[in-house]
């Protein structure tokens, strides 16, 4: 069973609420071995128009499962969320037994072999990486780096923290301003 911690932003989270998330989540129980303890953290928040934001993360060893969904129904958007983790999960796993049946037949999975549904196998789904570049990452702030982000038309850029001696990435956010990741 998989234990399922809910936060609650600008909204109280009824029992009718806890229920049906837990029972919504547990879904994915199938998907997961029976040794492994698995938590899933659920935030739900509303907003001044009323639209609310469902987001669950499953966070793993080795492997984290996260989507989110807004909508005016909070139930829709956690069923939304739902089918997000379960087809990413899917889509994990057919990418692992692919990986190892190629290596070795003799692999443990992460997941659960489930006879009643059968792989996913879509070319489309398989990652291809393109396009490789190669540089070298120069010493600067990260204000330095957001005009350099700016200035190349990225939505991301890694560099070199001048303060810290370490590799920091920032980012453009959706809502348009910045973030920054660093990392240890």
């Amino acid at each position: 069973m998989i234990r399922v911690e809910i936060r609650g932003e600008n909204i109280e989270v009824t029992d009718a609420i806890r229920s049906f998330i837990e029972d919504k989540v547990n879904k994915l129980d199938r998907y997961f071995n029976d040794q492994q303890d698995v938590f899933a953290h659920a935030n739900i928040k509303t907003y001044h128009n009323k639209m609310g934001k469902v987001e669950i993360t499953v966070p793993m060893k080795g492997l984290t499962l996260r989507a989110e969904e807004r909508h005016d129904d909070l139930y829709t958007a956690v069923d939304a969320v739902v089918e997000k983790l379960e087809r990413q999960i899917r889509k994990h796993k057919t990418k692992i037994n692919r990986k190892f049946r190629e290596k070795d037949a003799s692999h443990v999975d992460l997941f659960q072999v489930l006879s009643e549904q059968p792989e996913e196998s879509k070319d489309d789904d398989d990652i291809k990486i393109v396009k490789s570049k190669e540089f070298t990452l120069k010493p600067m702030d990260a204000e330095e780096a957001i005009l350099q982000m700016d200035m190349l038309g990225h939505d991301f850029f890694v560099f070199n923290d001048r303060y810290r001696e370490a590799t920091s990435i920032v980012y453009k956010r959706k809502d348009g301003k910045y973030g920054l990741i660093e990392t240890n």
